[in-house]
């Protein structure tokens, strides 16, 4: 324990308040009051401050599991794949009696008679393209069968797919390692096959060199926001007198984005060579990888990494005899989506609930972690920087398309035959040759009916309406034409312009099989459970309009819903201190616009009344007929019968 503390500065020990957190767990199975009260004594803290932390992150239990804990993987990828009848299955096995929330709240751990078993809904598990996964105790289950739920029941050993080989129209930098046959997670291979040489060419660079390298090569975040990453690291100062930190977000949890779980398992020095060249280019002496939780094992990997590159002298003290000092720790999540975003994160990091923090003043290049500049790159982009110092930044920015440069990887999962992780040239495949014959088209029989592009967070795009995109010409002019989905290029700016964002890479198919209700319902009941709370739009807009498309699914959807649906995703976007707000209602916007025939047909009943007692859920469910009366001059509420009407 003290070690986990030592990885912090001495005046900031609140930060180890996650990781003694996670030893005590892993020791006693769960969080006792007496947890709270030592964890808080050994930090120096008040009670509230550690127990804050355990009701807010999902993965600390304050109640005991089973002796084989089963997580099982409840959002849109993986409910599509049959998640939810692998919930029921294993009940059934196990004799446990599930109790499913679905309002915002954490869901609960449900546990066999015997305590033997314990099972839980969480949200995404990141490996959307092997649907439907859940977790067995810290051991991944990919591509679970539902039916054959018994054998994990019995042997809960990980049965992990294979990574799947490359495909012709993929151009694999980052990931050109993942899925070779003569590959090994350990250093020597890395340094066999050319590995660090990158940090040796930067060390012997300036800084300046070095920053100017990725301002020219293009990089864009492959996080999600997109912004330019040589900007971002301009914003530090050459000549800062505070401490410097770099914070590589590993933290991947965007519904349909599962790229960065890869990287982390089967190239981790990859990850960790670019933060080393950036940390020397940033003068940035303490790196942390912020981690989610959920990848225990990518913990234990990067750990490894990280004493091995020490054992070479690429970290520590001197790296390399070039008098630059770095030490890098690995900072594990608990379960909060909206550690994604980077303030969030900051504050996650030093020991808090992950609320966001307000921009202005609090730009992480300025006021980042502990007060001082600090810059937050995704893992896919630190990679990057490697193969920019390599190839040098003009032949990089070759790569792709202008303003679009180099590789980014996609996932792609849902309604296709092969779903996985494809990583191409920025803009040089289009959306119908990713779905078609990367990912090897729909299922038999079935229509491609929309395209979540960027994770569950973008807008949803339609299968059959046409887009009006600018097109380059051969002469350098640029002219708008109309095109379908399949001529969309999956770049930055065509999928902007086609209404949606290339977000996290995340391509979730739909075919015509999908009830779209249904679908938003599922995305709504994962933004409506990972809103951290702090702002009121989000925190009760999220909630409402999760409890509306469940009411309508359950056959009590009124008159009024499609357009109250639209109110409340408006009223929510652009009113919250961080992109959350958007995030939770650009697929409500998206999905009551581009179907309005679903949600009219679900949207039968006549609204009731304004009068008390008004109608709960259920009612509204269990009625057939709603009746209505127009409202008198002055009703009188005592007057107002069981049925709330006058």
């Amino acid at each position: 324990m003290d070690e986990a503390i030592g990885r912090y500065p001495a005046d900031q020990r609140r930060s180890g308040a996650m990781p003694l957190l996670h030893l005590w767990q892993e020791h006693f199975g769960f969080i006792s009051d007496d947890g709270v009260q030592w964890v808080a004594a050994k930090l120096g803290l008040q009670p509230i401050n550690i127990l804050e932390l355990v009701t807010f992150y999902p993965m600390f239990r304050q109640e005991r599991a089973g002796k084989t804990h089963i997580r099982v993987c409840r959002t849109l990828s993986c409910a599509m794949a049959g998640s939810y009848q692998l919930m029921e299955n294993f009940c059934a096995a196990t004799g446990i009696e599930h109790r499913h929330q679905n309002d915002g709240m954490h869901n609960p751990i449900s546990v066999s008679a015997d305590g033997n078993y314990s099972i839980e809904f969480v949200e995404c598990l990141a490996s959307c393209g092997t649907a439907p996964v859940c977790m067995a105790n810290d051991e991944l289950h990919e591509t679970v069968d539902a039916n054959s739920i018994v054998d994990l029941v019995r042997n809960p050993q990980p049965a992990i797919r294979n990574p799947q080989p490359p495909h012709p129209l993929e151009h694999r930098l980052i990931f050109k390692n993942i899925g070779r046959d003569d590959w090994k997670v350990d250093i020597d291979a890395y340094l066999r096959d050319g590995g660090y040489e990158q940090l040796r060419k930067a060390v012997t660079m300036s800084r300046t060199e070095i920053v100017n390298e990725v301002k020219t090569s293009g990089l864009r975040g492959r996080g999600g926001a997109g912004f330019p990453c040589g900007v971002k690291w301009s914003f530090i100062k050459p000549d800062e007198k505070k401490p410097i930190y770099l914070i590589c977000n590993a933290d991947e949890s965007e519904p349909g984005t599962f790229k960065d779980r890869y990287i982390i398992h089967e190239d981790p020095h990859q990850l960790l060579e670019g933060i080393l060249i950036s940390c020397f280019a940033l003068n940035a002496r303490t790196a942390y990888i912020y981690i989610r939780g959920e990848f225990p094992e990518g913990a234990k990997i990067l750990e490894r990494a990280i004493e091995e590159a020490r054992a070479h002298n690429l970290l520590g003290k001197n790296i390399l005899g070039s008098g630059f000092d770095v030490e890098v720790y690995i900072h594990r999540g608990a379960g909060a989506y909206i550690c994604g975003e980077e303030t969030g994160l900051i504050e996650s990091l030093e020991g808090k609930r992950a609320y966001p923090r307000i921009k202005p003043p609090y730009f992480p290049a300025v006021l980042g972690l502990y007060m001082c500049p600090t810059i937050v790159n995704n893992v896919e982009t630190l990679c990057h920087v490697k193969h920019i110092i390599a190839m040098g930044g003009a032949n990089y920015a070759r790569l792709g398309r202008q303003n679009n440069t180099g590789t980014r990887i996609v996932c792609v999962s849902g309604d296709v035959q092969r779903p996985g992780y494809f990583e191409i040239e920025v803009g040089a495949v289009t959306m119908g040759q990713l779905i078609h014959e990367m990912a090897g088209g729909l299922k038999p029989r079935r229509k491609l009916k929309a395209v979540i592009p960027g994770g569950s967070s973008a807008k949803v795009l339609r299968a059959d309406e046409p887009f009006k995109l600018k097109q380059k010409q051969p002469d350098g002019s640029t002219i708008e034409g109309e095109i379908s989905i399949n001529e969309i290029p999956m770049d930055f700016d065509s999928l902007t312009a086609a209404g949606s964002m290339a977000g996290s890479g995340g391509v979730i198919v739909l075919d015509d099989s999908r009830d779209m209700v249904w679908t938003l319902n599922n995305i709504n009941e994962f933004y409506a459970h990972e809103s951290c709370g702090q702002c009121t739009p989000c925190r009760e807009g999220s909630l409402w309009m999760q409890k509306i498309t469940d009411r309508m699914l359950r056959g009590g959807g009124v008159t009024e819903d499609p357009k109250t649906l639209k109110t409340i995703g408006d009223n929510i976007a652009g009113r919250t201190i961080c992109a959350f707000g958007e995030a939770c209602a650009w697929p409500t916007q998206s999905f009551v616009q581009k179907f309005p025939e679903e949600f009219a047909k679900r949207a039968t009943k006549p609204v009731p009344p304004p009068l008390p007692p008004e109608y709960t859920p259920e009612e509204l469910i269990e009625e057939e007929q709603i009746p209505t009366a127009p409202m008198a001059r002055d009703p009188g509420w005592e007057k107002a019968g069981a049925a709330g009407t006058i």
